[in-house]
């Protein structure tokens, strides 16, 4: 009894904080602020809906919205196609829905702890906040919403006669909107922000919606979301801050070569050719997480590619223009610089993308100049090419070039949205939630700069990519042409050290596998423990994730992982010993000549140009 007399008490305890949680402090100050934010929404409404400054018309931002209603209606077509499939489908979800309804009365009663019903992952951090648990009315929520995505993604799975394109394009339209009807997306449906609302009286809500106003009005009608505080960084200062100097420049791309920290350094220089969607300097970022500053304090001579950020005057550069002006470009200020003929060279992403295919040309032309290659997370095959296929349809491709073709090039932004709705749960969601309900400023953090920091495309490398790699895996099937020369990556034959990332989303370790396979050369997989970014960038003293190694190419990278040995830490020391073991000499470190006339500091001008 006395046990029973406790409990009592400690449940009216917490039903007085919740109550006092969960009520307006100030009538009258809630009022007026509630009354300024819709003011600034009013703000918001007006910016979006202004037309352009240059009266041009907006680029076509549909695709996306036309393809998705296209895809679901396929399943609708199926679900509700047949009534009895139909009734089946609603029996399942009605059945759960009402186990969430009987975990709830439990818990209400007193029959049950808080939290025994259905629960997130453990990877999924929307729901942190203790009373998503712990009150009944957000545990409910909670529950009812994840029995229905999970509902809605088996529906997905359940759909009988979905090519392999539109079941991929299913699950990846199905997974936005349950992610984006989440309830931690919601004032009303939110415990932290609705306290936080209650809590200031609103202002919290007056704070946001002035930000949002400010993000429309920088994106000119778009919303530009912010994911950082972008005041905390300066290139040059805390960000792309390794000492260098601006050797060359040219139509699309300066030459950076950095400053070294050695007395000796390795004879053969290193040139990094980086994607050119974003910018270089995820290579560079702070001083304790940069590749570039690691490079330099090994002993290597780096030079690294900075893409321009194109507009209509870049238009009609291809893929063999990116070469020449970029690869061969770099290739021939190093020379220049150094009187070296023979470097290593190393392509992340999509720049890698760009070097296999160089380097199939060169071996064609008897170039060899570049002796031994690295890949960072590089696809060179793209049947297995991930989640961004669902942006690669034929239809929708000639819909891009359509768009490109009145400008010349696809803005930054529409590639960055298309990046960021890969990880919308971690890239879009949390921000729209913690900015423009809570009102808060994003924490300062490098990578997100550098992922806001988005370029354009010019028209004719772009399509040129889209259409040889994603639509028909030219460059895999050797049917890509470059200078009137068809490209086989079998020609290469150098020594190629190739990296993929074991939770990638961009560039997935099946697909780098799948195209390591190609090469006609010695090659050395490696698999990098996280994703992306942080599975490359992963600075030997952050002591962070692992990565593995192995002797021998397989048939799948399931066959390659059984017998792959793990290492903990970054794989970056493995790599700087397999480039040693190609060529050890040394030399003399390449300083600056005093007095030296050269074009600038780095990071340079191209990479300074923001849209």
């Amino acid at each position: 009894m006395k046990g029973d007399g406790n409990r009592e008490k400690q449940n009216q305890a917490t039903e007085s904080a919740w109550a006092n949680a969960y009520s307006v402090k100030d009538p009258e100050l809630f009022a007026r602020n509630l009354t300024r934010a819709i003011e600034e929404a009013g703000k918001v409404a007006a910016a979006w809906t202004r037309p352009p400054e240059n009266g041009s018309p907006p680029e076509a931002a549909t695709e996306p919205a036309v393809e998705m209603v296209k895809v679901l209606s396929r399943l609708t077509e199926y679900w509700l196609g047949d009534p009895s499939r139909a009734l089946e489908a609603q029996t399942r979800l009605f059945a759960r829905y009402l186990s969430v309804w009987t975990n709830s009365i439990g818990v209400l009663t007193g029959g049950q702890a808080a939290g025994e019903g259905i629960q997130p992952e453990e990877r999924d951090k929307r729901f942190a906040d203790p009373d998503w648990t712990d009150h009944p009315f957000f545990d409910f929520l909670k529950q009812v919403y994840l029995v229905t995505a999970q509902w809605a993604a088996e529906l997905v799975e359940n759909t009988e006669g979905l090519d392999e394109e539109t079941l991929r394009k299913s699950r990846f339209y199905v997974r936005q909107l349950t992610e984006a009807l989440s309830p931690t997306n919601f004032l009303l449906t939110n415990p932290q922000v609705l306290r936080e609302t209650l809590a200031s009286d609103g202002e919290n809500l007056v704070r946001g919606m002035q930000m949002l106003a400010e993000d429309v009005a920088a994106g000119k009608g778009e919303l530009r979301l912010r994911q950082t505080d972008d005041a905390k960084f300066e290139l040059g200062r805390n960000i792309a801050a390794t000492p260098g100097k601006v050797v060359a420049r040219g139509d699309l791309a300066e030459i950076i070569q950095y400053q070294p920290t050695t007395a000796e350094v390795l004879r053969r220089p290193l040139l990094i050719v980086p994607p050119w969607i974003n910018k270089y300097y995820v290579l560079d970022l702070g001083p304790e997480r940069s590749f570039i500053r690691w490079a330099v304090d090994q002993g290597h001579t780096v030079f690294v590619i900075s893409w321009v950020n194109p507009d209509e005057r870049h238009a009609d550069k291809g893929w063999e223009a990116y070469i020449r002006e970029g690869i061969e470009f770099g290739l021939d200020a190093i020379e220049a610089r150094t009187g070296e003929q023979t470097v290593n060279a190393v392509g992340y992403c999509v720049g890698g993308t760009l070097l296999a295919s160089a380097l199939a040309l060169m071996a064609q032309e008897e170039d060899r100049r570049i002796a031994a290659a690295t890949f960072l997370a590089a696809q060179v095959d793209f049947t297995h090419a991930g989640e961004l296929k669902v942006f690669a349809d034929a239809d929708q491709v000639a819909a891009l070039e359509k768009a490109m073709e009145a400008k010349g090039y696809l803005e930054g932004t529409r590639t960055a949205m298309a990046f960021n709705m890969l990880r919308a749960r971690e890239l879009i969601w949390p921000y729209v939630v913690n900015n423009y309900l809570r009102g808060r400023q994003p924490l300062p953090f490098d990578l997100l700069y550098w992922n806001s920091d988005a370029t354009r495309l010019s028209a004719a490398n772009h399509s040129q990519y889209l259409r040889e790699c994603y639509l028909e895996n030219n460059l895999a099937e050797g049917r890509a042409v470059v200078r009137g020369r068809r490209l086989s990556l079998a020609d290469i034959d150098i020594p190629v050290y190739n990296v993929a990332a074991k939770d990638d989303h961009i560039a997935p370790a099946k697909s780098v596998f799948a195209g390591c396979r190609l090469f006609g050369g010695p090659t050395e997989f490696v698999l990098a423990g996280s994703g992306h970014i942080a599975g490359v960038v992963n600075a030997p003293k952050l002591g962070k994730y692992q990565y593995w190694t192995g002797q021998e190419m397989t048939e799948s990278l399931d066959d390659w992982l059984m017998k792959a040995r793990p290492s903990s830490g970054s794989w970056w020391p493995h790599w700087h010993s397999w480039l040693e073991k190609q060529d050890d000499t040394r030399t003399p470190a390449r300083a600056f000549d005093r007095g030296e006339k050269l074009l600038g500091e780095a990071p340079g001008e191209y990479v300074r140009v923001r849209i």
